[in-house]
């Protein structure tokens, strides 16, 4: 009999102990469900140097660009200085300080500018130039038909009059031109000569002038001749 009453008061300490395992899961299951995720955590704290590392590469390869950029605009300019002529000379009104880049620009336009000009000049002489090649090419081929012709006339006009007389008809010719040459020509500048030469052939080799000019030193002469 005395066993019968401990069954009833083991069955409520079991109870008593189940209720409270009970109590003590549901409030752990309410204090975890309130609490953040530790393995969340722990995975955000993980990937957060790994955004940190892509930004910091990112910035890293920003600067290197931009220094890049920075070293390759320096170069141009260093460059500059040493291809331009005008910019290796000293210029005085800033002494020994380093060129800006604003006066290495303006020195390179105006260098560029002068290029441009000098260009336009030796265009300009080289058209002279084979216009001059030109006039001796016919001039050339004048005189080789005069060889020619002589060649194929050796008797021709064959001592009748020496070379001294010829020597002074053509002197005589050039001195008459000469002194109007010498009158009308002006040599201050290349594009003067030019238009005084031009000027002075118009006026004074037309063939009726030439023509006065042989026959009056052909009279002067006319006693070496007969």
């Amino acid at each position: 009999y005395a066993v019968k009453p401990l069954l009833p008061a083991l069955f409520m300490d079991n109870a008593r102990k189940g209720s409270i395992v009970s109590r003590a899961n549901s409030i752990g299951s309410t204090s975890a469900s309130s609490v953040p995720n530790t393995d969340d955590e722990d995975s955000d704290y993980q990937q957060e140097p790994y955004k940190e590392s892509y930004k910091d590469r990112r910035r890293r390869a920003h600067t290197q660009a931009e220094q890049k950029r920075r070293d390759a605009i320096k170069k141009g300019y260093d460059d500059l200085q040493a291809i331009v002529p005008t910019c290796e000379q000293q210029d005085f009104s800033i002494g020994s300080q380093k060129l800006s880049k604003a006066i290495v620009l303006q020195k390179t336009i105006d260098y560029i500018q002068f290029l441009h000009k000098e260009k336009k000049k030796q265009e300009e002489e080289v058209s002279t130039l084979r216009k001059d090649v030109m006039a001796l090419k016919i001039m050339k081929v004048n005189y080789e038909q005069i060889v020619k012709a002589h060649q194929d006339n050796p008797n021709e006009g064959k001592e009748q009059v020496s070379d001294e007389v010829k020597f002074n008809v053509f002197q005589g010719i050039m001195d008459s031109l000469f002194q109007s040459f010498n009158a009308s020509i002006s040599v201050t500048s290349f594009q003067e000569l030019s238009a005084c030469v031009f000027s002075w052939i118009e006026e004074h080799c037309k063939p009726q002038t030439l023509r006065d000019i042989v026959i009056g030193v052909l009279h002067q002469l006319k006693s070496q001749l007969y």
